[in-house]
């Protein structure tokens, strides 16, 4: 079997799969010349190095060091300032401090809380695409849905939506490792930029006028003791509460219901049996997950399934390869949305586990059981989706479909 290695490739953007498989049967740590670190695609290797605290999430100073000292690396100096503040990028036991108040945020009753704002919002935008039997289902539906939920949850204008989401993918490019963006530094740089003085006005506005919402919470919380957030650090928790908030969902969503329509059978025992949506989540999870990387940094020296691994090298553990690993899943690569045993890492594990997990499944939940309610007939309008270049995530960047009403 012959494999194009390079993860850049379009093929392999298109459909990694295969390459995740050579790699779990052939080469389970694989030195990247292109990524300059190691890949790995196990589960039992990705689950170790996701818990292992000897595996560091902090790679913005590693990253700083390897830049060459020009105007580029001025910008991503400012940009990680900023984003070393965020909780995903900090060892203990400043992860703790930084994790706390979100936690705060997302707290289970907070959550089911939003659940008639979520249903109500997606009725809402069924209404507004179902006269026509067609709408594309990222921008229409998928995108929307939690953007609208996250700065519902946050308190923020649902009017400044576009502007957030336009930000939020200019940041993307950096944060997510767009592989075929040149001047991803530049925008990455001046989104964050701007998102820093919005949230700014936004903190300052909440102090004012405090309310129950999750950036309030942020603000209070610790209150003068030594776990209270500095304004920097609200500032740096908000951006990263408001991009984590909707991508993973956004995702979550629009790859479900690409593998529903390419999987009808599968799509017909959720609409005869819609009790089976909850752990279908979870299979979309696995099957297609929306984190297709998770980076690591070496901290010592250490052994990777026999492979000597040395101190400051990088780790690309990758979820996608894991969740069809073929010892840890029956029927590994193929869609089974009444799966019973599904211990998927799409959200990761342990300490970094995603602190909004439980808002992306309730949104999910209330997504998929009223679009397979409300509208049948899913068809692709072209066959293969444009797939976005991010490494970190499996993004589709425009989902056309046809549907008919019941």
């Amino acid at each position: 079997m012959s494999v194009n290695t390079d993860l850049s490739h379009p093929d392999n953007i298109a459909d990694p799969h295969p390459f995740y498989e050579w790699m779990r049967r052939e080469r389970p740590v694989f030195w990247s010349d292109a990524l300059k670190g190691w890949v790995i695609t196990r589960y039992d290797d990705v689950y170790r190095v996701i818990r292992d605290p000897k595996f560091s999430v902090e790679k913005m100073a590693p990253f700083m060091a390897h830049m060459k000292s020009d105007g580029i690396a001025r910008k991503v100096a400012e940009l990680t300032r900023v984003l070393q503040d965020w909780a995903v990028f900090r060892d203990p036991p400043a992860h703790a401090r930084l994790r706390r108040p979100m936690n705060s945020a997302f707290q289970r009753d907070r959550i089911e809380a939003l659940r008639p704002f979520v249903h109500a919002t997606v009725d809402r935008l069924i209404d507004g695409v179902a006269d026509r039997g067609e709408m594309d289902l990222v921008w229409e539906f998928a995108y929307p849905l939690p953007a609208m939920v996250i700065t519902q949850m946050m308190g923020l204008p649902e009017t400044d939506i576009d502007t957030l989401k336009n930000w939020s993918d200019n940041l993307a490019a950096f944060v997510l490792s767009a592989r075929a963006t040149p001047d991803k530094y530049d925008r990455s740089h001046a989104a964050v930029m701007e998102m820093r003085d919005y949230f700014r006005a936004a903190v300052e506005d909440h102090r004012k006028s405090p309310r129950p919402d999750g950036l309030t919470d942020l603000i209070s919380y610790g209150g003068d003791s030594d776990d209270a957030l500095t304004d920097e650090e609200i500032v740096s928790t908000a951006i990263l509460m408001l991009f984590a908030g909707h991508e993973t969902t956004t995702s979550l969503i629009t790859n479900g219901m690409y593998v529903l329509i390419k999987n009808p059978d599968q799509m017909s025992r959720l609409i005869d049996d819609p009790n089976l949506v909850p752990g279908a989540i979870e299979e979309f999870l696995r099957f297609e997950s929306p984190a297709q990387m998770l980076v690591r940094v070496a901290s010592e020296d250490c052994k990777i399934a026999d492979h000597a691994i040395a101190k400051g090298d990088r780790i690309f553990a990758s979820v996608l390869g894991a969740n069809r690993d073929e010892t840890k899943f029956e029927r590994s690569s193929g869609l089974d949305v009444a799966r019973a045993k599904n211990p998927h890492l799409a959200f990761g594990h342990g300490m970094h586990l995603c602190v909004g997990a439980p808002l992306a499944r309730l949104e999910g939940e209330i997504a998929f059981r009223r679009l397979l309610e409300r509208l049948t007939d899913f068809e692709l309008e072209q066959e293969a989706p444009d797939w976005s270049d991010l490494l970190v995530t499996r993004v589709i960047k425009a989902l056309p479909v046809r549907f008919r009403t019941r």
